[in-house]
């Protein structure tokens, strides 16, 4: 299914360390994908054991106190769980990758005209890149669209642009002026529109968000087919197998 947002287990499993090969220690690279994130304001996920989670960005970096700041708002209802808890998870994707790391010394800091979130910067973090289901990039010139209600707002229905799909899920471009989804979040009676001959309802369970570049200011929301019916299942995947041959034959031209 597609990447998500989740912290993946990092539990010890007994023997050889399972996690040895995605594990980053080295400062200087730490500070490089640090500065990745922040650069290009990649969409953030932290969240605790029990289920708090804050959609944010990497705002700045103090290498010389090692901390990190977050843009937060002090009203955001999730904070307060956020501060308190034992154990805060950080995941984010740059490009195929999913970056994943503690943060430690959680506070709220305020100024007259804006707050932060800070932690200290982490000294492990994990790297990620795995994918199970072929995807396919959507044509554009048939215009596919995703018709849903914003989750958190029934009366706003969207027409989001689909980007690519995988028989597990569908990524949709939702721009920036589109108050945000939040990862976990399960939307029922989506109307997608493939093509003039892929259509179907489906309930969709947003995933991630992520940066899309090249795209002018938006992001990419992974979302995870849920309740997908046989008939459907079926005209999504003639559609996948479809466009894959016509991408080859634009490839030959």
């Amino acid at each position: 299914m597609f990447q998500d947002t989740r912290p993946a287990a990092l539990h010890d499993l007994g023997g050889p360390d399972p996690w040895a090969e995605f594990r980053v220690t080295a400062r200087a690279e730490i500070g490089v994908l640090m500065r990745q994130l922040r650069d290009q304001a990649t969409p953030l996920v932290l969240s605790t054991p029990r289920g708090a989670s804050l959609v944010t960005e990497l705002w700045s970096i103090d290498s010389d106190k090692a901390r990190l700041s977050f843009v937060a708002e002090a009203a955001h209802p999730q904070l307060p769980a956020l501060l308190t808890a034992d154990e805060v998870v950080a995941v984010g994707y740059l490009d195929s990758v999913k970056l994943q790391f503690d943060l430690a010394d959680l506070l709220l800091v305020r100024s007259t005209q804006s707050s932060a979130l800070q932690a200290r910067q982490p000294e492990v973090l994990y790297r990620f890149q795995r994918r199970s289901a072929y995807r396919v990039r959507t044509l554009d010139r048939h215009a596919p669209t995703a018709t849903l209600r914003h989750p958190a707002i029934p009366d706003m229905q969207l027409a989001l642009r689909v980007v690519d799909v995988s028989i597990g899920g569908c990524a949709l471009f939702m721009p920036a002026d589109v108050p945000a989804l939040e990862p976990g979040v399960r939307i029922q009676g989506a109307s997608i529109e493939l093509d003039a001959d892929t259509r179907f309802v489906a309930t969709l369970q947003i995933q991630h968000i992520s940066s899309l570049h090249n795209a002018g200011e938006g992001l990419r929301v992974g979302c995870e087919w849920r309740s997908l019916g046989n008939e459907s299942e079926r005209a999504l995947q003639r559609y996948i197998n479809q466009t894959q041959k016509r991408r080859r034959l634009l490839s030959l031209d």
